[in-house]
């Protein structure tokens, strides 16, 4: 069974984090949601309070078969230790996955250099030598990066594919009546 760590910070958005948690669940990845806060509880971007399963001290996200990041904020890009983490795995090419406004983690880490990508509109200038595209999800090597709120289920259902099968996530999206 593929696992995958999701981080949560204070002002993250919610349908790109819980969409995320539960399509990955319902393709049986082991999701372990993480706190970069310092309480398990998060408050979303919309004031919706999300309980982690675990602080991110605490999790081995490099054990994790992808990292993924919600957008919603720019605070994701203040966090060192997540910014530490994700060039750790970039390093080690593992798959590394983020939404809206957080390519910019990436991007500020030269992850994106060279590759293609997406992102929130606007934040194109932060993913620095992205060849950036205006499409729902995009894969390039061991990156995942998707455009925004209103594709939070395909960005999702890409991580499966990309973490279990094409099969898998055909199934996954089907039961969710999106053929």
């Amino acid at each position: 069974m593929a696992n995958a760590v999701l981080v949560l910070i204070d002002g993250f958005e919610e349908i790109e984090a819980l969409a995320a948690v539960d399509i990955l669940r319902r393709g049986g990845v082991n999701v372990t949601t993480a706190s970069l806060t310092d309480s398990l509880t998060v408050t979303a971007g919309h004031d919706v309070k999300v309980e982690a399963d675990a602080m991110f001290a605490d999790v081995d996200a490099q054990a994790a078969d992808i990292l993924i990041i919600p957008g919603g904020t720019t605070a994701f890009d203040d966090h060192e230790g997540l910014k530490k983490g994700v060039a750790a795995r970039a390093e080690a090419d593992k798959w590394v996955a983020a939404i809206c406004a957080a390519p910019m983690v990436l991007g500020g880490l030269g992850i994106l250099e060279g590759k293609d990508a997406t992102c929130y509109p606007g934040f194109e200038k932060y993913c620095k030598g992205a060849n950036m595209k205006a499409v729902p999800a995009v894969v390039d090597g061991k990156v995942i990066t998707g455009r925004g709120p209103g594709w939070a289920m395909e960005f999702a259902l890409t991580i499966l594919e990309q973490v279990t099968d094409a099969d898998n996530a055909a199934e996954v999206r089907a039961g969710l009546l999106l053929d």
